[in-house]
C-alpha cells in the first residue's frame, strides 16, 4: 500500500477573463453562465509527502509587485502565501524539499527557486529549451531578459527528462503538451488511487467536460500553444485518472473549498 499523499498549497491569485483563458470560443454557447468579468484563479503547488523524501510540484507565483507589473494586472500574493511561508505553516522548510518537479516553466510556477537549496529541479527537456528561447509572444510567460528582469531559473541547474519517467517510487511524470511545448503532469500513487497534478494542461476542471452536441470529448481552454496537443493531453489524463476528482489543475478554484475539509489527499 502506498503511503504517499498530496497536499495542495495555494500561493496567490491571478485575475483572468474566462472567455479569454478558461473556455475556447467554440464552446461559449454551451456555458451560458460564463462570466464577462475577471475571475481570480488560485495558483496551487502540491507537496508530495509520505515517501523517502519530500517532493514539491511547482513553486508557485511571484510576489504582488512583480506579478502585477509584468504579468496579469491585479495579480496578488497575500502576505503569508509565498511558498516558503506556506511550507512553514505546516512545519516544513524549503531546505527539507529534495525534489521539485515543474509542470512547466511559466512565471507563476517557478518563483522562489533559490530558497530550495537542497532540491533537485526537474523539467521536460522540450520545455526548458523553449523557455530559454521562446518566441516574443511568450516573453512574459518565461520572463525573457528583454523585459529587464532576471529569469527565476537563471543560473540554476535543472535536470531534464524526455517523456515519461519515474522520479521517485510512486511518482511519475508524463508529457501533457499543449499549454506549453514541454508541459508535463505528475502522477502520484496513493491509497485512494493515482492523483494527477495537471499543471496548466487544464485551467479548470470544466476543461475535462464532454460536450456531446458537438462531439467534443473535452472542453478546450482558450489559451494554448498547440490545440491538438492540448486536446489530446486532456483526453490522456481522463483515461489515466481513476475519476475526475483525482485530477488537480493548478488553477481550479474548487480545490480551495476542498482542502478546507481535506487538506491532505490520498490518505
Amino acid at each position: 500500500m502506498s503511503k504517499l499523499t498530496v497536499r495542495p498549497i495555494n500561493t496567490g491569485y491571478i485575475p483572468t477573463y474566462p472567455k479569454q483563458y478558461h473556455y475556447h470560443h467554440s464552446v461559449h454557447k454551451y456555458y451560458p453562465d460564463i462570466s464577462d468579468e475577471k475571475v481570480a484563479l488560485p495558483v496551487f503547488t502540491f507537496l508530495i509527502e509520505g515517501g523517502e523524501e519530500l517532493i514539491l510540484v511547482d513553486t508557485g507565483m511571484a510576489w504582488t509587485d512583480r506579478a502585477s507589473a509584468y504579468h496579469h494586472p491585479g495579480s496578488y500574493q497575500p502576505e503569508g502565501m509565498a511558498i516558503h511561508e506556506q511550507l512553514e505553516k505546516i512545519g516544513c522548510k524549503c531546505e527539507d524539499i529534495k525534489k521539485v518537479i515543474f509542470t512547466h516553466l511559466h512565471w507563476d510556477h517557478i518563483f522562489y527557486m533559490e530558497k530550495f537549496t537542497n532540491a533537485q529541479f526537474i523539467a521536460q527537456r522540450k520545455e526548458y529549451e523553449f523557455a530559454m528561447d521562446p518566441i516574443p509572444l511568450y516573453y512574459k510567460s518565461y520572463e525573457h531578459p528583454s523585459l529587464g528582469v532576471k529569469r527565476p531559473f537563471e543560473g540554476i541547474k535543472i535536470d531534464l527528462v524526455d517523456g515519461e519517467a519515474e522520479i521517485a517510487p510512486g511518482v511519475r511524470v508524463f508529457p501533457t503538451p499543449g499549454h506549453s511545448p514541454g508541459h508535463q503532469s505528475v502522477e502520484i500513487d496513493t491509497n485512494q488511487g493515482n492523483y494527477i497534478c495537471a499543471g496548466d494542461s487544464a485551467f479548470i476542471m470544466n476543461n475535462f467536460n464532454e460536450i456531446s452536441e458537438i462531439n467534443y470529448t473535452v472542453t478546450p481552454p482558450a489559451r494554448f500553444a498547440n490545440m491538438v496537443e492540448c486536446w489530446r493531453s486532456l483526453e490522456i489524463q481522463k483515461k489515466r485518472a481513476k475519476s475526475l476528482e483525482f485530477i488537480l489543475p493548478c488553477h481550479e478554484p474548487e480545490i480551495e473549498e476542498r482542502i478546507k475539509k481535506t487538506p491532505v489527499l490520498g490518505k
